[in-house]
């Protein structure tokens, strides 16, 4: 083992490209990642200069903080199964459905269309329809008592929040497999559904352990939802741990609230790097040959799998309805007079929080598209010596609840040596590092599909590893680079739980302003707002599925035929 581990780390200090990209990810990693948890642990343990592990001791042992762990557990293990299976819904719908172009477009729409707005709008979404007053309990159904707060209704809005993450994961990998698979099963006698049970599923598997990840990780970060839905009757950690810095500015009852919910994202993390990790799921080979298209899916089940999307698409259209309406009408529910005044509000008054958004957010978009894909083909594909550790600290980020991230941030960068609270590179650095594992992850997943001897072919030609990325690993990669390049897009245009801890007078953000006008009950602006985000998010989105449609990846052989004609 020890004469391996120095062979391989001779191979690694021999290639200049691997080993200069390693060094730089390392130090990128260790200031804007472990710099700021140390920081963090250090101020949440030390008691005037000395280290004390008694806060740690009495948060656990706390009823109520134990509570809110399981409590917090709970629900996103519920997130996470229950978002993996929408997303798989709706990625196989896409794929194998066999809907026209158009079809597919309103599908994306719908699917994304929680995703871009901020994570909030589902919940008031949610109020509006089932509270005390709302449209569909009170004036459809006719109950006085009925209350939208607790387990189910969180749930439900971080399922709707967060599930476009695993289609986005999980479209390309359903994608990438190759239809031939399934046409043989079919032309062996296998049954549809049979083909689908144990050749189609068991090569996503990589995809939902992925997915399962990052929305695990994702209901345990997220305290806006559970700090709007979840009430009294079910706290959660990330929520008390928020209330604990703000309302009482305890930091280091904050933190070390938080702090516990690394616990359970570090196990879901090394479980699904095990279970995956013991498996092969290549279907991308070097082998030329004309790919089929698949009958594995039969005209009921595609039916079936278009009803299924259309019902959820309703109901998520219906949401976002109400609060279209709420930005066009003088007060939601109390004067329904129609009006422009919050759009007028948020073009004057709202103009720089706009623009810095807009900036933030264009800026950060390409920075942490190829951040993931290079993170990710480093892990799935490159042996360096620290190759895990650099696995774990890129997802540490975005496993901590935003609200430490914010704080950890704020702690470590608001004073020299490294001063940047304030400006645009702390909070595009926080963007970065904080969302860019969803295209790590599905660069890895994509290059688990991907047969190494196209890569090793390229090496026996006499390419270095630099150019055998560029030309051969990256264009097929291509889904998961544009992937991370509109998740980064997104969630710097809607994020909110750890930048509001790093805007200034300087540069502000849409999704503060947003937080702003609801919490001085002025919704109509609020609503104005988060339809603007919307509308620009969508924009983007449709740019980069148009320039993706242009450049879009090309088949294993075709890859491989470039490279060995050229």
């Amino acid at each position: 083992m020890a004469r391996g581990f120095v062979s391989e780390g001779r191979r690694f200090l021999r290639d200049p490209a691997l080993l200069g990209a390693v060094v730089i990810l390392w130090l990128l990693l260790a200031l804007f990642v472990l710099y700021p948890l140390f920081e963090l642990l250090v101020r949440a343990f030390s008691d005037e200069g000395k280290f004390t592990a008694q806060p740690l001791l009495d948060g656990i042992a706390d009823p109520s903080n134990r509570a809110a762990f399981v409590n917090s557990l709970i629900l996103a293990t519920a997130v996470g199964v229950m978002g993996t299976l929408l997303g798989f819904l709706f990625a196989l719908t896409a794929t194998r459905a066999g809907l026209g172009r158009r079809w597919l477009t309103l599908l994306d729409a719908t699917a994304l269309l929680p995703l871009v707005s901020p994570p909030f709008t589902t919940s008031i979404a949610i109020i509006f329809s089932f509270g005390p007053k709302g449209f569909i309990s009170h004036h459809l159904l006719g109950f006085d008592n009925v209350s939208a707060y607790g387990f189910w209704s969180t749930a439900l809005a971080e399922t709707l929040t967060y599930f476009p993450i695993g289609y986005l994961t999980l479209r390309p990998i359903l994608a990438a497999i190759d239809p031939n698979l399934e046409e043989m099963a079919f032309s062996l006698g296998g049954s549809r559904w049979r083909i689908f049970r144990t050749v189609t599923v068991p090569l996503c598997v990589p995809g939902f352990a992925n997915t399962f990840l990052l929305l695990f990780a994702a209901s345990l970060a997220d305290f806006a939802t559970p700090l709007i839905l979840a009430g009294n009757s079910f706290a959660v950690l990330p929520t008390q741990a928020f209330l604990q810095i703000t309302g009482m500015f305890d930091f280091k009852g904050g933190a070390v609230l938080s702090l516990m919910l690394l616990v359970p994202a570090a196990a879901v993390f090394l479980l699904q790097r095990y279970w995956v990790g013991r498996r092969v799921y290549v279907t991308v080979t070097g082998k030329v040959g004309q790919r089929s298209r698949t009958r594995a899916m039969a005209p009921g089940a595609s039916v079936g799998l278009v009803v299924a999307c259309a019902l959820v698409a309703i109901v998520i259209v219906y949401f976002y309805a109400l609060l279209v309406y709420a930005s066009f009408v003088v007060a939601f529910g109390a004067n329904e007079t129609f009006t422009w005044r919050h759009y007028g509000v948020i073009f004057t008054e709202g103009l720089p929080a706009i623009r810095d958004t807009l900036i933030i957010a264009l800026v950060g978009m390409p920075l942490g598209g190829f951040y993931g894909v290079l993170v990710g083909y480093l892990l799935a594909r490159r042996r360096f010596p620290g190759r895990r550790a650099m696995e774990i600290v890129t997802i540490i980020n975005y496993a901590l609840p935003g609200t430490i991230v914010g704080i950890a941030y704020l702690m470590a960068f608001n004073d020299p040596p490294i001063a940047l609270t304030g400006g645009m590179l702390i909070i595009v650095a926080c963007y970065v590092f904080r969302y860019s594992p969803t295209g790590i992850r599905a660069t890895v997943a994509l290059l688990q599909q991907i047969d190494r001897s196209l890569e090793e072919a390229s090496s026996s030609l006499g390419a270095g590893s630099g150019e055998t990325f560029r030309r051969v690993t990256l264009p097929l990669i291509v889904p998961a680079f544009f992937a991370g390049l509109g998740v980064v897009f997104i969630r710097s245009m809607t994020a909110i739980s750890a930048t509001i801890f790093l805007v200034s007078i300087s540069w502000t953000l849409i999704t503060v302003r947003i937080l702003e006008n609801m919490t001085e009950l002025a919704l109509g602006p609020a609503a104005a707002f988060s339809v603007f985000v919307i509308v620009v998010v969508f924009a983007v989105v449709w740019g980069l599925s148009a320039v993706l449609a242009r450049f879009r990846a090309p088949t294993a052989g075709a890859a491989a035929r470039s490279l060995l004609g050229g």
